[in-house]
């Protein structure tokens, strides 16, 4: 099955011809913590889970935020399949600028137990939202100078436990969310 690879210390993009076994994307981290992204239409970006906390490079597909290596593979109702994206359309939508405010954050955040693609909800009206840590990120990161410093001084403060530190994103998270 064809699959994509993106290494990120040489920013290397590659087809790969790999065989799906239970362990396939397992053996590709070495790890067995694996984050599954859904945002690339038919397609699921696989990174290792414990990217952050190893302070792994940051970059953009798109405007999804990936830590680490990549594994991109097919998606469809019956399950992982051959990548259709071509790899010059995936190239042209990688981006390795990452501002000051995401590396400044994600250094902070590698000291946590956080995961920053799990959904938590944040109450909005009647309605339950889910949300992430990444969006509560990328929300952050287009907010004015002064924003991104109160969310990174209050941020540092909460850094005493993942648990004060995941209410403290949630906060964040409705604050963000009720002013849109």
């Amino acid at each position: 099955m064809k699959a994509i690879s993106i290494n990120i210390s040489n920013k290397d993009i590659q087809e790969l011809d790999i065989e799906i076994k239970p362990d396939t994307v397992y053996s590709f981290f070495n790890s067995i913590l694996i984050d599954e992204i859904e945002t690339l239409t038919k397609h699921t970006i696989h990174t290792d889970a414990n990217a952050l906390s190893e302070l792994k490079t940051a970059f953009f597909i798109g405007e999804q935020l990936v830590i680490g290596n990549a594994l991109i593979t097919g998606k469809s109702d019956e399950g992982e399949k051959a990548t259709t994206i071509p790899l010059k359309e995936l190239e042209e939508i990688i981006s390795y600028n990452v501002s000051k405010f995401y590396l400044d954050t994600l250094s902070l955040l590698s000291a946590t137990d956080i995961n920053i693609y799990r959904p938590f909800f944040v109450s909005k009206d009647t309605e339950n939202i889910p949300l992430s840590t990444e969006w509560v990120l990328y929300t952050f990161n287009i907010a004015d100078e002064r924003t991104k410093k109160y969310f990174l001084n209050e941020l540092e403060k909460s850094l005493s436990s993942t648990k004060e530190t995941e209410v403290f994103i949630q906060k964040m998270a409705g604050l963000a969310l009720n002013a849109a």
